[in-house]
């Protein structure tokens, strides 16, 4: 790829809330939290270009987009495919001479009960999707998004951020998106890219619910000597009443959205008060904002004036 002038400064008087002219790419959006976000981004008026694995599988976000009355850019983007992320974000390079904002949204659920159940290799399946993948895609883009000072916004988990039982290897991947995107806020910060991880609690109209690929039987008969302790799990979960607390695909996509819009997004940005409220139990800086300004006096900057 051909890495362009590189721009240190958010150009002055430009109103950085207006998305038109506005290139932005997404990652995942056949279903779910993506599907949702290449609408609503569209309709905010992003020319968007919507990747997936598999173009064939994009009927439903067409259908989406013909119905909101917009339309997207759909092209093939595997993020566990080096060549793959490569060709895609070269060809939108040529297309649309730009790259202004990336929504790393591509991920996989849990499909174990637990680690001793599991394998080496499910585990290395969901980081190379749910970490890998990311690191990938946005290493790739920001050369584009230094240039046009642009937005990384990853869609997390409460899961990245509060371990949750039988979960393991998604929770382990989130924990290292977390992390991975903190470290890199303040340094893209200072050349001109705002990093955000926006993220949501349960979301019931998404494939990713407890354990989405194996019914309750057949997970339970295959947790072995954990299958007491599961079960207990799985009551508690039920118990939760996670389906209330929760919000659909397109609420969490109209989060991400307005995260774009800001001109100043924190860095991380939980999707509703119940998402906000279970990181509070661990955090106690919930949107990140105290170690942000403190990694900023590590790399020598000022930390931002008190509001």
């Amino acid at each position: 790829m051909n890495e362009p002038v590189e721009s240190t400064s958010e150009p002055e008087g430009e109103e950085l809330t207006d998305p038109a002219g506005r290139v932005l790419l997404i990652t995942g959006t056949s279903s779910g939290i993506g599907l949702a976000t290449a609408v609503a981004a569209a309709r905010a008026g992003y020319a968007t270009v919507a990747t997936m694995r598999e173009p064939d599988r994009a009927e439903a976000l067409r259908s989406a987009a013909g119905a909101a009355g917009v339309t997207v850019d759909v092209r093939r983007l595997d993020v566990t495919d080096p060549g793959s992320v490569t060709a895609c974000l070269d060809a939108v390079h040529r297309s649309y001479g730009r790259l202004d904002a990336v929504v790393n949204n591509a991920g996989v659920s849990n499909s174990d009960p637990t680690l001793e159940m599991s394998t080496d290799a499910a585990l290395r399946a969901n980081l190379e999707v749910n970490f890998f993948g990311v690191a990938a895609v946005s290493r790739a883009a920001m050369p584009l998004l230094r240039a046009a000072c642009g937005r990384l916004v990853t869609v997390g988990s409460v899961h990245g951020v509060v371990g949750q039982p039988f979960n393991e290897a998604y929770c382990a991947a989130k924990f290292a998106v977390e992390g991975f995107m903190e470290a890199l806020a303040p340094v893209a910060a200072a050349h001109g890219v705002r990093v955000s991880v926006v993220v949501p609690g349960f979301v019931p109209d998404t494939a990713f619910g407890v354990f989405p690929d194996i019914d309750r039987t057949t997970i339970h008969a295959a947790s072995g000597p954990y299958a007491p302790t599961f079960a207990g799990y799985l009551d508690w979960v039920a118990g939760q009443g996670w389906e209330s607390a929760g919000r659909p695909a397109r609420e969490v996509a109209d989060v991400v959205v307005r995260t774009l819009r800001e001109r100043r997004p924190p860095f991380r940005v939980p999707t509703d008060p119940w998402a906000a409220a279970y990181l509070a139990a661990k955090l106690a800086d919930p949107d990140g904002s105290a170690v942000q300004a403190l990694a900023r006096t590590w790399l020598g900057q000022p930390a931002p004036a008190a509001s």
